[in-house]
């Protein structure tokens, strides 16, 4: 038997109020889609744990997260799946009960000041998703730890050019050089945005170098027309699942939407008697797209014979329970690679949705179209983002190529 961790004495619920709770907290359950049989399973879950929480000898506990992790150390060990499920029934239940029944949540770990500013700026004033935020925050927090351990006590107007090279070499040595990137980018952005509130008297992101960056040089994978028809091919529409999956392929091959974008879609985004619909891309932008025919009936189809009931507005959902959208990009990049599974073709594990993107770039260009004009149906912001796609167009590039100077080369 694992022993009970002490856990800190407070003011915390009435002994009867779990009990009372887990039928409400059921229904809403209910209402997410789950199955009953799983409900059944959550129930023994949730009584076993309020009978515990009746036992305590200690009166007068807040309900923490600590609870949980002693509730489920009650066994024997060597059952983790059991852990795992009792977790994943109890941690909804105390949420419950926190936004419901008015259990109180303990104080958080707040941030430093400074950090927070800067991550209230960059997700208001710079528009950065939270994505980014989850990218940058970390290299700020392990530089203003490195500078709290400085004899200065890490105030920002003691900041120098050798501060910011100190902490760069001491992190060098432990990267390559593309890791490298979104360190000095996001400490170069921070640094700047001291800079700007007058924290720091000199702009210091000037001291940070540019990291080298090779351009690439390889050619996009892409995939044929015929290969795009046979992976569109590929989804069962007898079923909730395929539905869904052929209306997300539709929109990756036919429009070359990102898998974010994809995933963000919501369902007033769609105008169905304009024809068109929002997106919204990276760093906040907008934009209007037509909704193609074969596009359009694939989410016709899909929502009213796939996606069920759901509070969530988006379009498209998990199909297991929780009935909520899809937890992100990495989802949608999974459907493709199991889609291309089943069409005999073998991708790379990363990028997968970006494929029918790089496809219907290459196909535009191959059928007359500028680079400007991909680049405005792909939503560039930069041209250098599309001018790697000049490389496909072989025969272009033959015709503009110079012959191999002197006898007997290379042809």
């Amino acid at each position: 038997m694992k022993p009970t961790p002490v856990l800190p004495a407070q003011q915390g619920p009435p002994r009867d109020l779990l009990d009372a709770q887990i039928e409400p907290f059921l229904r809403y359950l209910r209402a997410a889609g789950y199955a009953e049989r799983t409900l059944r399973k959550k129930r023994a879950v949730a009584r076993a744990f309020a009978r515990w929480w009746r036992r305590r000898q200690v009166p007068g506990e807040a309900l923490i997260d600590s609870h949980l992790v002693a509730f489920v150390a009650r066994g024997p060990r060597g059952r983790p799946a059991r852990v795992r499920f009792e977790l994943a029934a109890l941690r909804p239940f105390l949420a419950h009960l926190r936004a419901a029944a008015g259990v109180p949540t303990p104080p958080q770990r707040t941030e430093e000041p400074l950090e927070q500013r800067y991550a209230d700026y960059l997700r208001h004033e710079r528009g950065l998703a939270e994505s980014s935020l989850r990218t940058y925050l970390p290299h700020i927090r392990a530089f203003l730890t490195a500078q709290a351990a400085r004899p200065s006590g890490g105030a920002p107007a003691a900041w120098d050019g050798g501060t910011v090279r100190d902490f760069l070499l001491a992190r060098r040595r432990r990267r390559s050089s593309p890791s490298l990137r979104p360190l000095t980018a996001a400490l170069r952005s921070f640094l700047r945005f001291c800079y700007l509130r007058g924290d720091t008297a000199l702009d210091l992101a000037l001291a940070i170098p540019p990291v080298r960056r090779w351009t690439p040089t390889a050619v996009p994978a892409v995939l044929a027309p015929a290969e795009v028809e046979r992976v569109l091919a590929t989804p069962d529409r007898a079923t909730a699942r395929g539905r869904r999956d052929h209306a997300i392929l539709l929109l990756l091959a036919r429009l070359g939407l990102r898998a974010g974008e994809v995933v963000a879609l919501e369902l007033g985004d769609l105008g169905w008697r304009t024809g068109e619909f929002l997106v919204r891309g990276k760093g906040g932008a907008q934009a209007c797209l037509p909704l193609l025919a074969d596009v359009g009936e694939a989410l016709a189809t899909y929502l009213r014979q796939g996606r069920g009931p759901s509070a969530s507005r988006r379009v498209f959902l998990r199909l297991r329970a929780p009935r909520v959208g899809l937890g992100g990009p990495a989802a949608i990049g999974h459907i493709v690679r199991r889609a291309l599974a089943r069409a005999g073709l073998c991708p790379g594990r990363r990028g997968a949705a970006h494929l029918f993107r790089h496809s219907l770039a290459t196909r535009l260009l191959r059928h007359g179209a500028s680079l400007a004009e991909i680049a405005e149906v792909l939503r560039h912001r930069s041209s250098a983002s599309t001018a790697r796609y000049a490389q496909v167009d072989v025969d272009a590039l033959r015709a503009v190529a110079r012959p191999w100077p002197g006898a007997g080369g290379a042809q």
